[in-house]
């Protein structure tokens, strides 16, 4: 089993080797691997990440085959679904590390502002639903005055939606609690950078 702390590095490095277009470096993804995991899988880090097709974890990771157990959903939000997945990875595989990976301009956030701003009846439920998981973290930076300032606004947006997915996961399920408390589970929070390709991973959340 991987340590938490260990699995981090390895994203750290493998997030590295993407920026430095080395991907595929000691990633496996061929016939061999793939015969490998057909008995099982022991991925080394949970990502919840965002659906966005710029931002696919096992590639910005530089991961491979069985490498990441991956969740994405838009905006990174946490509902029971995605609560539940990741208890089922945790206490099945041993996994030690969760990660959970918004990126800069995410549709989802900027959708949950511009309802902030502009509320409208004609959102489909649906779409609500992921809004309404997003406002709350949000609603307090345009109470604050944020509002002027679009492009600040949108970035703390961001990083304050990743923090909230970060607490629910820690704060939001007995099972997760107790591996945090005795078996020595992080539960991180990541940035992704559309323009640089980089993660950075948040300070409060990197040593939790």
């Amino acid at each position: 089993m991987t340590l938490g702390t260990d699995a981090l590095q390895r994203l750290r490095e493998g997030n590295r080797r993407f920026v430095s277009e080395l991907q595929g470096v000691g990633t496996s993804t061929g016939e061999t691997r793939r015969r490998e995991l057909v008995a099982g899988q022991e991925p080394f880090a949970i990502v919840l990440g965002c659906s966005d097709s710029r931002v696919p974890a096992e590639i910005v990771f530089d991961q491979g085959l069985g490498d990441l157990f991956v969740i994405r959903v838009a905006g990174n939000i946490v509902a029971p679904s995605q609560v539940g997945s990741v208890e089922f990875a945790a206490e099945r595989f041993g996994t030690r590390l969760v990660v959970v990976l918004g990126h800069s301009m995410c549709g989802a956030i900027e959708a949950t502002l511009e309802e902030l701003e502009r509320p409208t009846e004609r959102r489909s439920p649906n779409l609500r639903s992921i809004v309404d998981r997003i406002r709350p973290a949000v609603e307090g930076l345009l109470e604050a005055g944020l509002g002027h300032d679009r492009e600040a606004l949108a970035h703390h947006a961001v990083r304050a939606n990743i923090r909230a997915s970060v607490d629910h996961l820690r704060h939001g399920s007995e099972i997760l609690e107790r591996l945090i408390r005795k078996d020595g589970l992080l539960v991180v929070g990541a940035e992704y950078s559309l323009e640089t390709g980089v993660v950075d991973f948040l300070d409060d959340t990197a040593h939790a």
